[in-house]
């Protein structure tokens, strides 16, 4: 069951102000003449938590708002287990919970790692790499990327051994991929067939996104484009890292760049 945590927060936020509010207007005054210091429970927590509600939603809603990554699809880049910051305000400003943009700040460009609401359920979020801009002819065939008719270089690295969710091991190719200036590692599973596909154009007001795992993500090439509405913000660095299998925190991890420049 997916929970919309902004939308219970704004909940939160209007009951909690709407009692304060109510207090102030119309009980406060009474308890003054009777002079009763002591508030009731309800307004008590009201009047508690009523500003820090309203302060961790703004902060949310328009700055930074936490994302915990949850599978392997953009490993090795992010791990099962980070924890990351989503700038809010770098594809531009957007209302929180009707989601329409405000403000024309800026748009995704191609590398970046950003989060999004699923096509298929706005409800669940997603974080993969942009690929392809609106315009973009994307082709991917026999593991090969493709954009606007040039080949994305993939230099050998290492094998290596990768874990799922559930702690099984899988060997994968780490290759160093250059997105036309954006140097990032991916991972290939050579035993995995991928989906190929050829001469995709993206649409206007749409994107192409794929995790680095490639043959372990589930990305465009499934649920399609990513609209521009759908966008909720750029990865910016791993404030935590937790290591399920160990079960230790990954100290390294922290406070590294999801996003460097190149």
């Amino acid at each position: 069951m997916n929970f919309n945590f902004e939308l219970i927060l704004f909940y939160l936020v209007v009951i909690s102000g709407v009692i304060a509010v109510f207090d102030l207007i119309f009980l406060a005054k009474k308890r003054k003449e009777k002079n009763i210091t002591k508030l009731p429970i309800l307004i008590d927590y009201a009047w508690s938590f009523f500003p820090i509600l309203l302060i961790v939603f703004l902060l949310r809603s328009f700055l930074f708002e936490p994302f915990r990554i949850p599978s392997g699809s953009l490993e090795p880049s992010l791990l099962i287990g980070d924890f990351i910051l989503v700038n809010k305000y770098e594809y531009g400003v957007r209302l929180p919970i009707l989601h329409k943009k405000m403000f024309d700040v800026g748009s995704p460009q191609r590398g970046d790692i950003f989060v999004f609401r699923w096509p298929p359920n706005p409800s669940v979020l997603f974080i993969k790499r942009v690929i392809g801009l609106p315009g973009d002819h994307v082709s991917y065939v026999n593991k090969i990327l493709k954009i606007n008719g040039k080949v994305i270089p993939q230099e050998y690295d290492k094998t290596t051994t990768d874990y799922d969710e559930m702690g099984n091991s899988i060997e994968v190719v780490q290759k160093n991929e250059d997105l036309l200036g954006i140097k990032h590692n991916i991972y290939q599973i050579p035993a995995r067939l991928g989906m190929d596909f050829n001469d995709i154009v993206v649409p206007p007001g749409m994107y192409f996104a794929m995790g680095d795992n490639r043959d372990n993500s589930a990305d465009s090439r499934f649920f399609g484009f990513v609209p521009d509405e759908n966008i909720v913000g750029k990865a910016v660095a791993t404030w935590m890292s937790w290591d399920s299998i160990n079960h230790t925190i990954r100290w390294n991890r922290i406070g590294k760049l999801v996003n460097p420049k190149e």
